[in-house]
């Protein structure tokens, strides 16, 4: 019963900071609404081209007045995380395969082969890799590989 009026609550915020989010120029991922102690956690998952610190700061100001306005969260104190998708997180969709090119991507295909290869380049159907293209259709999972350069 709870986890249904996280889920209707997680659904109202997310109608009330999402065109907050388009306005900033980022793209909604997900709102998560979650009981954390006497108060209620509201998680909001952003993603951009670029994503940094000061951009999110400015961004959870303003879904914090956006909220604040609203009813969303009727009387219940809350607190309020805004942060980016994050570099684990599955490429899902046509965007997030666009915004990591040029990274290292780990492939697992739903015929059960995988691969690990560069990102070349991506558009609304398929993701192209050094050596392949690869239509989305075929991918069970890609995540982006974290490389650790030796540049000094």
């Amino acid at each position: 019963m709870a986890k249904d009026a996280d889920r209707a609550k997680a659904a109202k915020v997310e109608r009330i900071v999402d065109p907050v989010v388009a306005e900033a120029g980022y793209d909604l991922e997900g709102v998560t609404v979650r009981p954390a102690g006497k108060r209620t956690q509201v998680i909001v998952t952003v993603d951009a081209d670029v994503v940094d610190s000061d951009g999110l700061a400015e961004l959870s100001r303003e879904i914090s007045v956006a909220l604040d306005s609203s009813d969303a969260m009727g009387e219940q104190a809350y607190t309020l995380e805004v942060s980016s998708r994050g570099v684990a997180t599955p490429l899902t969709l046509p965007r997030h395969w666009r915004r990591n090119v040029g990274r290292l991507v780990a492939v697992h295909m739903v015929d059960g082969t995988g691969f690990e290869a560069r990102l070349t380049g991506a558009d609304e159907v398929r993701a192209t890799f050094e050596d392949r293209h690869v239509p989305y259709q075929e991918v069970e999972r890609a995540v982006v590989q974290v490389e650790f350069g030796d540049d000094a």
